[in-house]
């Protein structure tokens, strides 16, 4: 027999909320406060256990199942050695402003959509996750009183001291050098298995601004190598981006249904979503309460529902996802001529008789850019002992640097495969 009770109605002793919690990356990471549990403990940062840190990556490295939850957290933990190693070169950071940041790195992913990014170019306009995220932020902050406000300004970059916001958001912050050792282990690509505890030992501050001893400049360039080789492998790998255009154009088509008038099988959150027009402009604190329903769940289960849909394109752009039987992809780097597209858009209307907007569901083109660094844009500057400041591409003597900090841009066609 067991019997359970209700805490709210059980004079309990006071729970314990400085956990210790053990991760797979960097073993056991601690929650610094009793604020920072209540707030992993919260609804909205519990759903990002069921947002894919990769999408769907996971159909081409298997591993890739980990979650936005995992990264938050890593990130935090991170956040934890840079305020360490700053502190004991005498940078000053108060306490308030310590859990600030924690905060503040915690939930900068907080308003990713299903799978990431899709929402973001499918059934939601003129919105990204960032503006989400300091949404869910705000709302969050008038339940605690007030705790985040200083959060908020640092996320925002409106808080006087550059250098907490660059920990948040830079070239080298934190959320980077988790995401980038975290997907490199996931994955099983050791290409991307960077070196952050020592880029992290190598930081200071001068003149407000985060700058690397020259001492870690190696580190710097093994981080810039490892991001333009992580883009090419696993964030632009050529399945991933057919997978995901598949899903974006799956939610877009469903959508054009649903405004034709058309019931499709969906949870509550996503039907509202697919019915309704939602902007920057009406994306209230109602519609965030909806989009915090919202997972990678509510997608996975209304494709599986909508593979045996009467909509041909439905069907089939769910089908290839759920059965992973996707397009193939060629990727070359000068646009495709025009009538080599049409060829194939003619060919596939013909077969399945379809019309020809209906065709470009399946065969679309489309362009890639990776850019590892960034010039005159957040810099990343090396400290000479000599308290001289210079850029990293200036600064080292890897001629690669350079061409780092240039755009390549591919160009890819996805097409249906012989078969279809």
């Amino acid at each position: 027999m067991y019997i359970c009770f209700c805490k709210s109605k059980v004079n309990l002793k006071k729970r314990n909320k400085l956990k210790i919690l053990n991760d797979p990356i960097y073993g056991f990471i601690t929650i610094p406060s009793e604020l920072i549990f209540d707030l992993i403990e919260h609804k909205y940062f519990q759903r990002l256990r069921r947002i894919s840190q990769m999408g769907l990556s996971y159909l081409v490295y298997p591993g890739a199942h980990h979650t936005r939850f995992h990264h938050a957290l890593g990130c935090m933990h991170l956040m934890q050695k840079a305020v360490r190693a700053l502190r004991f070169k005498d940078v000053n950071i108060s306490e308030e402003e310590e859990e600030a940041l924690y905060i503040s790195i915690l939930l900068h992913d907080i308003g990713h959509g299903p799978f990431s990014h899709a929402m973001e170019h499918s059934i939601v306009n003129e919105i990204n996750h960032e503006s989400i995220s300091l949404m869910f932020m705000e709302k969050i902050n008038e339940e605690f009183n007030g705790s985040l406000t200083l959060a908020i300004q640092i996320f925002k970059g409106e808080y006087h001291r550059n250098f907490l916001h660059q920990l948040i958001s830079s070239q080298l912050d934190m959320d980077r050098l988790d995401y980038l050792k975290r997907d490199s282990f996931y994955t099983g690509v050791a290409e991307g298995n960077i070196n952050s505890e020592r880029l992290i030992t190598m930081l200071t501050v001068v003149d407000d601004e985060l700058v690397i001893e020259e001492k870690g400049i190696y580190s710097v360039e093994k981080f810039l190598l490892a991001r333009r080789l992580m883009y090419w492998q696993v964030y632009l790998h050529k399945t991933s981006l057919v997978a995901e255009s598949l899903l974006i154009r799956v939610l877009q088509r469903a959508k054009e249904l649903v405004d034709s008038g058309e019931q499709l099988p969906a949870s509550e959150a996503l039907t509202f979503f697919l019915e309704n027009k939602i902007t920057i402009t009406n994306f209230t604190l109602d519609v965030l309460e909806t989009f915090s329903r919202l997972d990678d769940y509510d997608i996975v289960s209304a494709m599986k529902e909508w593979v045996n849909s009467k909509d041909f394109v439905l069907s089939k752009l769910s089908s290839m996802i759920i059965d992973r039987d996707l397009l193939k992809i060629k990727i070359k780097k000068k646009p495709f001529k025009k009538d080599k597209k049409e060829s194939h858009i003619e060919k596939f209307k013909e077969k399945h008789k379809i019309s020809a907007e209906e065709a470009r569901y399946f065969i679309f083109e489309g362009k890639i850019s990776n850019q590892a660094y960034h010039l005159n844009k957040q810099n990343i500057n090396i400290l000479y002992k000599s308290n001289k400041i210079v850029d990293i591409v200036k600064a080292t003597d890897e001629y690669n640097l350079e061409a780092l900090s240039k755009p390549v841009t591919k160009y890819f066609m996805c097409y249906p495969k012989h078969k279809d």
